[in-house]
């Protein structure tokens, strides 16, 4: 039987220690700890979103957000990678029936990054499509059975599934925040990517196809960008209260040098740290919002444009809170917190490098707000 949703909360729990405890060996790797992964698939974490004809649990969306943010708090480069192979079994489930099938039998789940290749090329051949391209941001790929590469077809923006062997993996994730990704670029030579393998934009990013139908759970038609929402907004605030925690501890033992004042019983002291405390529980508090919001209308009927425009300027501005919340953190932490051995700063690059993201870029969610409110046209592919 599958876990159920309380179950795979304390899992994640129970895993937590031992993920903070390899967050340093990620960075230094530049990519997951081999065990981490494997504990999160042995606790059918990463099993979280398959169908259940499958072994999959069919979790709730507000289970993956607990789950995501426990190992997050943990490990911001490990929250990451869990919450893309999480979500991303959701991009297979879009597939048809018989593909679904082939990636989701040997294993019960897939690893899988799904990044675009802009200088993608796709020619139609016999059968199927002959791919080539660079595709960039490879978050999963270390770990990776399939790789969905997306871009430019002789008929318009498709998605290929491809098996990871096909693909060649480059060295390429040498980043300051997000270190332990391992987002690396990969690339396709002259693959060959059968029809069935094969999907327009717009069936990817509308969300309902033929394959996600034969799933009575609505969840397999979320729109792409509602899910990559609920994908990041956990990570992102689960690196918040890992940063807080770590922020606490700076607290409760530092002293000034040369006054030798102890900070904890400064006033000033207590006011920030009340501040930050607030900010963080607001921080997750906005992401639940967009989460109730998406399982009400997932539920219901099918997402507006309205829906959309408002998912990316919630996830937008949570995403803004978190990083300028980390940022006063960073800021009232002293100067040791800058030294490498310190998990403030780390987490702190982290929170930084994820909220720079496109898909929630704070002036391009203001500028599609604001017009769309004028009865101006969307200007901006990302809605």
């Amino acid at each position: 039987m599958p876990a159920t949703d309380s179950e795979l909360i304390q899992r994640a729990r129970d895993l937590a220690p031992a993920i903070r405890a390899r967050a340093i060996e990620a960075v230094e790797l530049r990519r997951p700890v081999d065990d981490s992964i494997r504990e999160l698939a042995e606790a059918e974490l990463l099993q979280i979103f398959v169908p259940k004809r499958w072994g999959g649990s069919e979790a709730s969306l507000s289970t993956m957000m607990d789950v995501v943010e426990i190992i997050s708090e943990a490990c911001p480069s490990t929250g990451w990678i869990t919450a893309f192979y999480i979500s991303h079994n959701i991009y297979v489930a879009k597939f048809p029936e018989a593909v679904q099938e082939e990636l989701f039998a040997p294993r019960g789940y897939v690893t899988l990054p799904a990044a675009s290749a802009a200088d993608m090329k796709a020619r139609k051949v016999d059968g199927g499509w002959e791919v080539s391209g660079r595709a960039a941001w490879g978050s999963g790929v270390m770990h990776a059975d399939w790789v969905l590469m997306s871009g430019m077809s002789e008929d318009g923006p498709r998605s290929f599934l491809m098996s990871v062997d096909a693909v060649e993996v480059l060295d390429t994730w040498h980043f300051a925040g997000m270190a332990g990704t391992g987002s690396n670029d990969y690339v396709a030579r002259n693959v060959f990517v059968p029809d069935s393998h094969a999907i327009t934009a717009a069936e990817f990013h509308g969300g309902a196809t033929d394959g996600s139908r034969i799933h009575a759970n609505p969840l397999f038609s979320i729109p792409f960008l509602i899910s990559a929402y609920c994908t990041i907004l956990p990570v992102i605030t689960g690196s918040l209260k890992g940063a807080l925690h770590a922020y606490e501890e700076i607290v409760a033992k530092r002293v000034r040098n040369f006054s030798g004042v102890v900070i904890k019983d400064q006033q000033h002291a207590h006011v920030t740290l009340g501040e930050l405390q607030i900010a963080t529980r607001a921080g997750s508090a906005l992401a639940r919002s967009v989460y109730r919001q998406t399982e009400e209308i997932l539920s219901s009927r099918p997402f507006s444009l309205q829906d959309r425009i408002e998912a990316k300027g919630q996830t937008a501005f949570a995403s803004k809170h978190c990083r300028e919340t980390a940022n006063r953190m960073m800021a009232a932490a002293g100067a040791s917190s800058f030294h490498l051995d310190q998990p403030l700063q780390r987490i702190w690059r982290d929170i930084n490098t994820v909220c720079s993201h496109a898909f929630w870029d704070w002036d391009v969610t203001c500028e599609v707000t604001g017009r769309d409110h004028l009865g101006l046209p969307v200007n901006h592919p990302l809605v």
